[in-house]
């Protein structure tokens, strides 16, 4: 006997987001016995609850809804501890990849995944690629920010908002939203023009 919470997806089928099931037969397959008040070995109903589903529905859900909202003009993202870059650093040229090193030094010590965008290609290009990925802070490095220690933050909850924004206000707006989640480190490097570029 079991019962299960289902939903509609996004092309209108069923799927199954958390179940309770009653198991009177795995108890026995597997060997599962303890002993009862009478000294005898019984095998026990096995109660399988799966509240929240496992990782693929859970997964399954975020996506869908942000498909969902996606439907409705807004911009699709995972929450920011989930995303597996936070930040992305944009220098509006190749002359200020210095400047964009350092600063991604700074970010990553605070346990913010963060990357650089430093190949050869046009910003508006740059800025493209790091939407497709859903990058929840994309940061853009030119000589204004240079000189002002100022950096323009897009953010993407705020629909692509673009504000100005001290990097200890990013790190802190971060913080903020990552208080109490997991965290790993990146798991590609950090530039990139290092990364493997698939084709097809």
């Amino acid at each position: 006997m079991k019962f299960e919470f289902s939903v509609n997806d996004a092309l209108k089928k069923a799927a199954t987001l958390s179940t309770v099931q009653i198991d009177v037969e795995n108890a026995e397959r597997f060997g599962i016995t303890y002993v009862n008040e009478k000294g005898e070995k019984v095998y026990p109903i096995l109660l399988h609850a799966s509240i929240s589903g496992g990782i693929d529905r859970n997964l399954f859900a975020l996506l869908e809804s942000q498909y969902i909202l996606s439907q409705k003009g807004k911009k699709p993202m995972l929450p920011v501890w989930l995303s597996p870059t936070q930040v992305r650093i944009i220098p509006v040229s190749l002359e200020f990849l210095e400047y964009c090193e350092k600063l991604l030094k700074e970010i990553e010590k605070e346990k913010i995944r963060v990357d650089l965008d430093d190949q050869d290609i046009t910003m508006q290009k740059k800025i493209r690629n790091a939407e497709k990925e859903w990058i929840p802070y994309i940061v853009v490095i030119g000589e204004r920010e240079r000189r002002e220690n100022k950096l323009s933050v897009r953010i993407r909850k705020d629909g692509g908002k673009v504000v100005r924004l001290t990097k200890k206000e990013l790190i802190e707006m971060i913080k903020k939203e990552t208080e109490g989640k997991p965290f790993r480190k990146l798991s590609l490097p950090k530039k990139l023009s290092l990364r493997p570029k698939f084709r097809g």
